[in-house]
């Protein structure tokens, strides 16, 4: 009998001493949930409010540009944003199995689809020799190297187009954002977008997709 209770004294001791312990590490367990969920919310309540502030900045800085552009390259723009959007069907017309037969993938999705390809990516984004930019879906003449500059954005830009070489129509894909859409004028092939925030004279920057486009040297 004795062997037994000094088992039993000392269990009870055992658990006695242990329960300060145990109350101790679900205090702590308790306390380390409060602070992760605390630290949840610091966290998902700023990256809500950015995602908010981000969307009022690019409505903010679309007006900005437009009223830096000056009058007659905001007329271009408004006009464009306005009309409805059209298909894209052109004079140089084939059939979805066509074109992608006749285009490599990457201007496939950029010209019938309307992608946009990552910045820096084009050759033509460097092409410096002096010549014709011709659309890559059908070969019409849309920018001469002369109208092209260094917009640092990764894409070919131009400040003017070839004349009856583009067309530019409504892109509403962004809900907050408003484009004006670059295409080309034969095949409706989608090249890119316009801006107001080009170099004199005409205040635009075409950005276009190098993909959607091929060089032509002038001949020596």
């Amino acid at each position: 009998m004795k062997p037994l209770c000094t088992r039993r004294i000392a269990l009870q001791l055992r658990t006695h001493h242990q329960r300060p312990i145990l109350a101790a590490r679900a205090e702590t367990d308790q306390q380390q949930q409060q602070q992760q969920q605390n630290l949840t919310r610091r966290i998902a309540v700023p990256a809500a409010a950015s995602v908010l502030i981000a969307a009022a900045g690019f409505v903010f800085l679309r007006k900005t540009l437009q009223d830096l552009a000056g009058p007659e390259a905001k007329k271009a723009t408004l006009k464009a944003l306005s009309a409805p959007e059209e298909a894209r069907e052109g004079q140089v017309a084939h059939s979805d199995e066509e074109w992608h037969r006749l285009l490599e993938p990457a201007s496939y999705r950029i010209l019938r689809q309307a992608g946009t390809e990552m910045p820096f990516s084009s050759p033509l984004e460097r092409e410096k020799r002096k010549g014709t930019f011709v659309c890559a879906g059908c070969g019409n003449p849309v920018y001469r190297s002369e109208t092209k500059f260094d917009s640092g954005t990764g894409w070919p830009s131009f400040w003017n187009p070839v004349e009856k070489g583009i067309k530019q129509t409504r892109d509403g894909s962004i809900r907050f954002l408003p484009r004006t859409e670059v295409r080309c004028s034969r095949c409706e092939g989608h090249l890119g977008h316009v801006f107001n925030d080009g170099p004199p004279p005409t205040g635009l920057r075409f950005c276009m997709n190098g993909a959607a486009m091929k060089f032509k040297a002038d001949e020596a």
